[in-house]
């Protein structure tokens, strides 16, 4: 009889350790995800403040700075809901102002503009990169939370279930091809 309570004992300790380590793991993926979200918000911070900038340098033509000056701002103003609708809008504006690569050459030629297309290109690459990071680490933590002892044992708590970070990321070609 002994012998049996111990062995239910040990097992139950086993099962505890395994339930606490799954529940560490957990809580790391929720805090990466934290710091992916970080990162990712701020890239696509500098990201719009360097479009913004741009388009009130006076380089560009009045209506392609109006264009980038006023994606920029919504996507720096959207409120977390409609951020996603923003950053694409902001994506599609720069293919539409630099879809032509006169318009980057035109941009380098200007003073200072030689920096400002390789700030912009390396803004524009940086975007997709974070957000891959971010997605790949949400579904991490998703996969985790639909196995069955996390979802029976309550294992990760209130967090919110987290969600990917999905918009059009693709970067004006030749913005990216003249800065490479």
């Amino acid at each position: 009889m002994t012998a049996t309570l111990i062995w239910i004992l040990v097992v139950l300790v086993a099962i505890g350790l395994y339930l606490s380590w799954t529940a560490g793991r957990l809580d790391r993926l929720h805090a990466r995800i934290d710091a992916a979200r970080a990162a990712l918000d701020a890239q696509l911070l500098r990201r719009a403040s360097v479009a913004q900038e741009l388009a009130t340098s006076g380089v560009l033509d009045p209506a392609a700075s109006i264009v980038l000056y006023e994606s920029a701002h919504a996507a720096r103003q959207a409120e977390e809901e409609h951020r996603e609708v923003a950053e694409s809008e902001l994506s599609q504006a720069l293919r539409a102002v630099f879809a032509d690569p006169q318009q980057v050459d035109v941009l380098r030629e200007a003073p200072g503009g030689e920096e400002a297309a390789h700030e912009l290109a390396e803004a524009v690459r940086r975007v997709p990169m974070a957000r891959r990071f971010h997605n790949d680490t949400v579904g991490a933590a998703r996969r985790l939370r639909e196995h069955r002892k996390v979802r029976w044992f309550r294992l990760a708590g209130h967090a919110p279930f987290p969600l990917a970070f999905e918009m059009d990321d693709e970067s004006p070609a030749a913005l990216v091809d003249r800065a490479a």
